[in-house]
Formats: structure tokens, sequence, C-alpha cells
């Protein structure tokens, strides 16, 4: 729509662009709304369809973007503080040309062979966005549509197939044919076969691939000190945390446990430099009769910086080799660029100091149990690194029976940020067939079967308590960990063809007859 007496769009779709961008936000915990996923969208494609131009597609994608960032990210404002806004500015960009894409396909009275290509492509555009800003320079792939369908157990087997990606591409695929529904009678053909194609390809899954198959069970017990502050006799919060984790911890002993679980930050002193605590780590295993995980936040004895390491501590002290968080959270471990963005520091609670990342994933053995069952092997994910899907497929290929993300959000204690990590952990269970222990310092904690079924009861950021879970183990592999992100590869291929496609019908279109020159006219 364009205004008849000045020619511009009117001023109220900027903020309307903003506003639905933000609308999805809503599917994601803590309101989990996870059914308006699937019409989330309309009114942000209605609004792009209808722009007057390109140019004003392209704005109002960048706005719609940059909404979205900000709503799903709300909870890093006390942290970021105004940061937060140019960030989502930049993201916003990424959302341009699948706005374009929209416009493209959706706009004007599409036939039946744009609609239908509209249902593959415009999906394809933004699994394209989510991609790009799914490295971890971006921020990584948190608030990938799919993710929002972590309670829907349909979902979830399609997550075993093709992962978040095949999830993320079905919900814009709806979103896209109650687009055609609403706003273009004549679609209503190809827009009722695509909403039957979802369903039949979600049915397909859901009877067919097989579930993984449960061999046994073991008893994890997760300790979740809680929020603990500095002590009015001078000892600081990592030692009141350290000193909760062990009470926590002794309350296991004759509950017969194979593996207690500490969360992310739970030690704040390098064991190599602090034998005391080593010794105190092993006397714990020792009278519970269990190896504990837990994870160090300190500066190395053995090399510089400071490194987040997951530890497997027995009877006799650490053993085994231990693993380096890899990839770090932009501004909350590092700053990128800092010699540029270091000023963060002062507007916000952004690393003052860059952690030193790891170099490779590390798969643990945990020892045979007592009564001779043979020990698994355990694939370690700290805190954001839940939200990378290939970091706990390799996990898996590599071998890993359970995987463990040790976590901390007591930053965002009062926000949606704990709700949203902890959802993540069903999402990776069901993608790769292995349960899944999310164990934090102040919750949410919670535990995922190997289809992201819940085990057991979350741990609430109220609670500090240790709790101990049953937790099926599984065999075999999932369809998505032998073939990967294969959505992705066919979603780049279909927009790869669409281009080559136009770029042969822009090559056999006839060139336009010349003009003719000008006439002379003879001057007097």
């Amino acid at each position: 729509m364009v205004s008849s007496r000045t020619g511009r769009s009117p001023r109220w779709r900027a903020p309307a662009a903003v506003a639905a961008g933000a609308l999805p936000a809503l599917a994601f915990p803590a309101p989990a709304l996870w059914w308006f996923a699937y019409a989330a969208l309309v009114p942000w494609m209605l609004l792009l369809r209808s722009a007057p131009a390109g140019r004003r597609a392209a704005l109002e994608g960048w706005l719609g973007g940059a909404g979205f960032i900000v709503a799903v990210h709300h909870w890093l404002l006390p942290s970021l503080h105004v940061f937060l806004l140019p960030l989502a500015a930049l993201l916003g960009l990424l959302w341009v040309p699948w706005a374009l894409l929209v416009r493209a396909l959706l706009g004007g009275l599409p036939s039946g062979r744009r609609a239908g290509a509209a249902l593959v492509l415009v999906p394809a555009g933004w699994l394209l966005s989510e991609l790009a800003r799914s490295w971890q320079g971006l921020g990584g792939p948190w608030g990938l549509l799919g993710a929002s369908q972590w309670q829907v157990p349909p979902a979830l087997r399609l997550a075993s197939v093709g992962g978040v990606w095949l999830v993320s591409l079905l919900v814009v695929a709806v979103n896209c044919a109650l687009v055609l529904l609403v706003a273009v009678p004549g679609a209503r053909v190809p827009a009722l076969a695509g909403v039957t194609g979802c369903a039949v390809l979600t049915g397909v899954v859901w009877l067919w691939v097989p579930r993984p198959e449960v061999s046994g069970a073991l008893r994890v017990a997760v300790v979740q000190p809680g929020v603990v502050v500095e002590g009015s006799d001078g000892t600081s919060g990592p030692e009141r945390r350290f000193a909760t984790g062990e009470r926590l911890t002794r309350t296991l002993a004759g509950q017969r446990v194979d593996l207690v679980v500490w969360g992310e930050s739970s030690v704040g002193e390098d064991l190599a430099a602090r034998p005391d605590l080593a010794r105190r780590l092993a006397s714990l295993s020792a009278e519970v009769g269990a190896p504990l995980l837990v994870n160090v936040d300190a500066r190395r004895a053995d090399g510089p910086g400071i490194r987040k390491s997951a530890v497997l501590v027995g009877a006799d002290g650490p053993t085994g080799p231990r693993y380096d968080k890899m990839r770090l959270v932009p501004f909350g471990e590092y700053i990128p660029a800092r010699s540029l963005l270091g000023w963060a520091t002062s507007v916000g609670k952004a690393a003052g100091e860059d952690r030193v990342p790891g170099t490779s994933p590390v798969v643990m053995d945990l020892p045979a149990r007592p009564d001779g069952r043979p020990g698994i092997r355990l694939g370690p994910l700290v805190c954001f690194e839940s939200a990378f899907p290939d970091m706990s497929r390799h996990l898996t290929r590599d071998g890993a029976g359970l995987l463990v993300a040790q976590s901390a959000t007591s930053t965002f204690q009062d926000s949606w940020a704990p709700a949203q990590h902890a959802s993540l952990a069903a999402l990776r269970a069901a993608e790769d067939g292995r349960p899944v222990v999310h164990a934090t310092l102040t919750g949410i904690s919670v535990v995922h079967g190997p289809s992201g079924e819940r085990i057991g009861a979350a741990l609430p950021t109220s609670a500090s308590t240790a709790a101990v879970y049953e937790v099926p183990l599984s065999t075999g592999t999932t369809l998505y960990v032998r073939y990967g992100d294969w959505p992705v590869t066919a979603a780049l291929a279909a927009l790869a063809a669409a281009c080559a496609a136009l770029g042969v019908h822009t090559l056999r279109r006839p060139a336009p007859e010349p003009s003719a020159p000008p006439a002379r006219t003879a001057r007097g």
C-alpha cells in the first residue's frame, strides 16, 4: 500500500514490521506457545507480500529480523544494555533475502506454479537466515524456529531424521500455506497440498522411523546448589558454591548412583593448583560410590588464560582427559574484535578478559559399575554448546552413550533464559537418540530420554537440591546422526536451482528492440 498523496508507504508499516517479527518469540519458553509457531510468521509475511517495492520489502525484512532478535534475546538486556540494539540491527540483515523472496513469490496474485514454488523456496530462504546466524561469531543457533517444538513428540521424531532444521522447514511451510489460504484464494489447491504434504511426512516419520532401542539404564544424580552469594565471614561465592555442592552430594550416599553431575563453573579453582579441592572431590566420590563430573572455571596452572573445563573425578582423583569448552559465548566469555568492541565492558556485563577455547571434543569413559555392568562413554558439553546440533552429533558419532550439558544461567535467573536453555536438551536427545542430562547451578536442570521425552521432574530455579534420575540408555543410530544436516543441503540446492532457472529464463528472454535514434531538427 502506498500513500496516494506522498507516494510513500504509510508510517505504520515500519513499527508493524518490528512487532510482526517479534511475534514468533511467544512460541519459545517461557510462554512456550508451541502451537503458535505454525501461524506466527503470517502477519510478517502478509506485510512483506504487500510491500510496494523490493526496497520496502528489504527494509521490513530487516526491521522484522531485528524485532525477532530482540524478542528472543531480551533477557540479555541486563548484561548488554543498549548494545543489544545494534547487535539486533546487524543480525536483522540476515532476513533481507528471505523478505525479498516472500515478496517475489507471494506478492500480487501468484499462479499455482509460483505458489507451489513458494511452499519450497520460502522455507528454504528462512533456513538460510537460520544457518547464517548459527555461526558462533554471530551469536550461535539460539531461537531457531524448529526449537520451539521441543515438547511435541511428532516434531521430535522429525528431528531424529533431519535435526532441528527439518522441523524449522515444516513450520515455515505451514505458515506459507496459511498466507496463501488467507490472501490468495486462487492458490488454495497448492496451499492445501502443502499442508497435506507436511502432515503426511510427519505421519510417515512417526509410523515408520524406528525409535531408539532402550538397553538398560544409568542412575545419574544432578546437584543444583541454587543461588549462592558471598558469606558474611568473607568466603567468596565460588567457595560457598563448592561447599554447598559438597553438602548436597553427601546426601546421595547409599542411593546407588552411577554418576554425579555438577553444573558449569561449580569449581572456581584449578584442581592442579588446589590439590586440597581435588582431594575433597575424590573423597566425595568414594563416599557416594560414583564418579563426579564437575566443571572448573579457572586460570589453568599449566597454561595461560581462563578455561571452562569438564573434569571427571573418581575416588583416586581426576581421571581421564578433561574437556575445555570450545565454543564461547560472544561478549559473555569473550569479546569479538576486542580492540574495536572492548567498550562494551563499560556499558554492560561483558567479559573483562577473553577465556581460552578448547581445541577438540572429548568423550570420557565411565568405569564399570559395581554390579558388573559395563561402563559407558559420556560426551560433555558446556552451557552454550548445547545449542549447536553438530557438537552433540559429533560426540554421538564418537561413541558417547550419554550427553551431559553443564550450564549456569544465574545471571538471567528471573528471565526466560533458563527455560529456553533447558528446552534444548530435548532436541539434542531426539536428534542423536541419546539421553541428555542438563545440569545447572541454579536451574532449570532437566533430563531427557533418547527420544526427547522428559525423565522425572525438572529442578526449578528455586531449588537447591540433589536429585537422582533413572536415565534410559539406548543403542542404534538416528538418521540425523547418520546423514547430518541434509535438510540444509536440500534447501541450499533448491535455492541454487531457482536462481539458475531464473538466470536461464532471463538469458532466453528476447532483447528489446533498439529504439530509433532521436530526430535531428534544424535550428533557425
